[in-house]
Order: structure tokens, then C-alpha cells, then sequence
């Protein structure tokens, strides 16, 4: 189980996002300089216990309207080869030093226990506590090995959120830009074969419940992939 130090960072996770986010094409933000705070989200565990994986939810408030935006995020110790292009920063943390802050979606370790995570076969954790399981992260699968437990991951970010393609055919899609579900019950796509959802605290602190990824196969998935290639 990853270990949760209580520690200084410098920069911060959150300045690094403030300079990274206007560079992302599904980033809604006004002129200025964005204005993120902590929303939400979860951790998963590296079965190797060498990359941090954390799923951070950040709401900016500089543009005409609060907007909350999903931000995968690995932590590594030294830099992950050939994904210069995915590299948020670099951090120095009181404990174990200096960390390569990676988009996560770029990064083979997150995606392959966020599949597992859809699939069951993992558990999200929580994000400040170690050792402890986050059950407000639900997740479904409509059946087992839709997703390959060895697999080539193509990450395509467009308008709305970012395309991973995991296998022929199979396609799990974050949204990004969150929104909240009416009645705080998230409704699956017409012919979702998966999902994960949780929850983030909205600007008024109200809990808000919606879709952070829907699996897609088959035609849904092809879809997918079309709309990367045209972004």
C-alpha cells in the first residue's frame, strides 16, 4: 500500500497545475491565470511501490465559471523515458526528494491499474490517509477481459477529456471537464461497458457526484478513436 508522507513540496502540485492547464485542450479557463484548488479525488497503488499514482480533482475559478477538470497524476523518481511531451514538472519533496510529476494518462503504470480499477481487480484509496480504501469511488464492468492485462496505451486529449485506447477495439474515456450528475446518480452512455464516478466538493462546498471515465468497446470505442484523430 503506498505511504502517504506529510511533507513539504516545492513547487506545489497545485502551482505546477497553475502553469499547466492552459496548455491542455480541453481546458475551459478565462485570459488569466488559473486559479486551482483541491476538489477531490483518489489515489491507486503501484504493485511495485515505485510510482505515486494519484487521481487529483482541481476546481479553477478565473474563468466565467467555476470548472472542475479531472488530473491524473503520476510521481516518479527518476524520469519516465520517452514521455518528455507528458512531463507537468518536477517537485522537491521532503522525503523522498526530487519527483517527475507526469499526466498520467501518458504514463503505462496509471493506466494499466486504472483498468484494473474498472475491472475490480484493484481498489481506489484514499487520497491523504494511507492504507485506506476511498468506497466513495464506485466503479462497473459488464463483463471480465474487456481490457488486457498487456496492452500498448494511446492517450489522444481532445475538446471534452482524453481517449485511452487499450486494446482493439476498447477505449476508456476521462472526462476531464467534470460534471455533476442530476439527482448526484451518474448515467452510463448507451453502451458504456464500464465507468468509474466519485465525488469533489464544489466553490458553494456542496458534494457533487459524476462520471470520471467510461469504458467504451465495439462501435463506441471506434468513435472514440475518430474523434481523437480529428481533435
Amino acid at each position: 500500500m503506498a505511504v502517504i508522507h506529510r511533507t513539504a513540496l516545492a513547487p506545489t502540485k497545485l502551482e505546477l497545475l497553475t502553469s499547466w492547464l492552459p496548455s491542455r485542450p480541453w481546458y475551459r479557463g478565462g485570459a488569466g491565470e488559473p486559479e486551482p484548488a483541491r476538489s477531490g479525488g483518489f489515489r491507486l497503488d503501484d504493485p511495485q511501490g515505485e510510482v505515486g499514482i494519484e487521481f487529483i480533482v482541481v476546481t479553477d475559478t478565473s474563468g466565467p465559471h467555476p470548472t472542475a477538470y479531472l488530473v491524473p497524476l503520476t510521481y516518479r523518481g527518476a524520469p519516465l523515458d520517452g514521455a518528455e511531451h507528458a512531463l507537468v514538472g518536477t517537485m522537491e519533496h521532503g522525503v523522498l526528494g526530487r519527483r517527475w510529476a507526469y499526466d498520467g494518462c501518458h504514463d503505462p503504470v496509471l493506466v494499466a491499474q486504472f483498468a484494473a480499477l474498472i475491472e475490480g481487480r484493484v481498489q481506489a484509496q484514499d487520497q491523504n490517509t494511507s492504507n485506506t480504501p476511498d468506497r466513495d469511488v464506485t466503479r462497473s464492468c459488464a463483463g471480465e477481459g474487456l481490457i488486457p492485462t498487456d496492452f500498448t496505451t494511446t492517450a489522444t486529449d481532445d475538446r471534452e477529456g482524453t481517449a485511452l485506447a487499450v486494446a482493439p477495439g476498447a477505449t476508456i474515456r476521462l472526462h476531464r471537464v467534470l460534471r455533476p450528475a442530476q439527482d448526484g446518480t451518474p448515467l452510463l452512455p448507451q453502451g458504456a461497458a464500464g465507468h468509474v464516478s466519485a465525488s469533489w466538493s464544489t466553490v458553494d462546498g456542496v458534494r457533487a457526484r459524476g462520471l470520471f471515465a467510461v469504458l467504451h468497446t465495439g462501435s463506441g470505442a471506434q468513435s472514440d478513436a475518430r474523434r481523437g484523430r480529428a481533435s
